[in-house]
C-alpha cells in the first residue's frame, strides 16, 4: 500500500548524535527516540543527515546541469528556472561541485548568483578533490592535501557568494595524501566557520571506515555522509558502502537513482527517446538493460497510481541510512515530479521490487 510518508514509520536512530565525546546514557535514550525524519513540510519530506542535526529534504537537487552544454540549463536563465522551481517545490537541499559545469567552476557560480538573499533558507552543499582545471589554483595531483583543500574551499566560497558551506564533500579518495591530513585540514575549516558539516563521496566500506577511525583517533570532526552511485539496476553500494555508513552513523545520499534514465519510464526494450541522453552517449546501456524486469516495474507502478520515477526514488528512501535522494533536472516539470515522487513503500513492495533486482552476491559467503 502506497501513502505520503509518516515521519515515524520507517525506522529511528540506533544511537548518538554525532560528537567529539563520548556518549553518555541520557544522549543514547534521546538518540533512540529520536528519527531520522525530522518533520514533514508541504513539498518533500525532511531527514536528519545520519546521526547529525543538519536537516535536508529527502529529495535534493543534483546541480551538475547547471551551465551543462546542450540542455535546457546551459543558459542562465534556464538554470534559474530549475532552481526557483526546486525552491517553490520545497526543496532544501543543493549538492554542487567545483568541477561542475561548461568550465570548471559554473554550476557554483550559477547557484549562488541564483540563491542571492534566500541563501540561508537551504542547504548547499558542494565537493572538492575531482581535477577542477586549475579553477582552485594549482592542483599538483594531490587533492586531498591541506594546501589544495584551503585554496579549494576559498575559491568555492567566492563562487557561490557565501561565507560559509552547510556540507563540505570530499568528492573522491587521494591516494597521495594521508587522511589523516585531510581530517585536520577539514576539522580547521569547521573551527573557522568557513564549512558546518563534512561529508565524501565514492568511498569504498574500507575507506569509510578508515576515515571514521582515524577520527576517532585524533578527536577531529567526522564525516557525517556518504554520496554514491546507488540505484535499483546497481546495488554495489550494498556490499560495503551502505553497511559501513549505518555502523557509523553517516547520511547515505545515493546519485544516479534514476540509472541514466532507464528508471524513468522513458525508454523500453522497443523505443529510445531521440533526444534521449543514453540513445547518443550511452546506446551499450540500452542493449545490456533488464527490459524484462523493467517491464514488471513499470507494470507495478501502474497498478498503483505511480511512476517507474516514484518507484525508483521511494525504494531508495527506504533504504536503511539514506537520507536524500540526489537528483537532477533539466526543467521545472522534472523538478516537481522529483520533489513528490517519495512515497511510503509496504515491506511487501520492497520485497517484490527487491526480488525483480536483486542485491548482489555477498562478499562473504555467511
Amino acid at each position: 500500500m502506497w501513502m505520503g510518508i509518516s515521519p515515524c514509520a520507517l525506522y529511528k536512530r540506533r544511537s548518538q548524535a554525532h560528537s567529539r565525546n563520548a556518549p553518555t546514557e541520557s544522549s543514547i535514550v534521546a538518540a533512540m527516540a529520536h528519527p531520522y525524519f525530522a518533520t514533514s513540510t508541504n513539498g518533500p519530506e525532511l531527514r536528519t543527515l545520519g546521526r547529525s542535526g543538519l536537516t535536508v529534504s529527502v529529495v535534493g537537487l543534483g546541480c551538475n546541469n547547471l551551465g551543462r552544454p546542450k540542455t535546457a540549463t546551459e543558459s542562465l536563465d534556464g538554470s534559474q528556472a530549475v532552481i526557483d522551481a526546486a525552491l517553490d517545490a520545497g526543496i532544501t537541499f543543493f549538492d554542487v561541485a567545483d568541477m561542475y559545469g561548461s568550465t570548471p567552476g559554473v554550476s557554483e557560480e550559477i547557484l549562488g548568483t541564483t540563491l542571492g538573499s534566500r541563501r540561508n533558507s537551504v542547504i548547499v552543499a558542494t565537493k572538492f578533490g575531482l581535477p577542477a582545471n586549475g579553477v582552485n589554483g594549482p592542483e599538483f595531483g594531490a587533492r586531498g592535501s591541506r594546501r589544495y583543500i584551503m585554496n579549494a574551499v576559498e575559491a568555492s566560497l567566492r563562487r557561490l557568494k557565501t561565507d560559509y558551506i552547510d556540507l563540505y564533500q570530499f568528492h573522491t579518495p587521494d591516494p597521495l595524501t594521508p587522511i589523516e591530513e585531510t581530517l585536520r585540514a577539514l576539522d580547521d575549516l569547521i573551527a573557522s566557520g568557513k564549512v558546518r558539516y563534512i561529508g565524501h563521496s565514492n568511498q569504498t566500506g574500507w575507506q569509510i571506515a578508515d576515515a571514521e577511525h582515524t577520527a576517532r583517533a585524533l578527536g577531529s570532526e567526522r564525516f557525517i555522509s556518504a554520496q554514491n552511485h546507488y540505484n535499483l539496476l546497481d546495488r554495489r553500494a550494498e556490499l560495503e558502502v551502505t553497511p559501513a555508513a549505518q555502523a557509523y552513523g553517516l547520511g547515505v545520499l545515493p546519485y544516479f537513482p534514476l540509472a541514466n534514465g532507464l528508471l524513468t519510464g522513458k525508454y523500453t526494450s522497443s523505443h529510445a527517446p531521440a533526444d534521449g541522453r543514453v540513445t547518443h552517449t550511452k546506446p551499450g546501456l540500452l542493449d545490456s538493460a533488464p527490459w524484462e524486469a523493467l517491464e514488471k516495474l513499470d507494470t507495478f507502478a501502474r497498478e498503483r497510481d505511480l511512476t517507474m520515477l516514484d518507484v525508483a526514488f521511494s525504494w531508495l528512501a527506504a533504504q536503511p541510512a539514506v537520507s536524500s535522494v540526489i537528483a537532477g533536472a533539466t526543467r521545472p516539470d522534472q523538478i516537481v515530479q522529483n520533489a513528490q515522487a517519495v512515497r511510503e513503500l509496504s515491506a511487501e513492495d520492497v520485497a517484490y521490487v527487491d526480488s525483480l533486482f536483486p542485491a548482489p552476491d555477498k562478499v562473504a559467503l555467511f
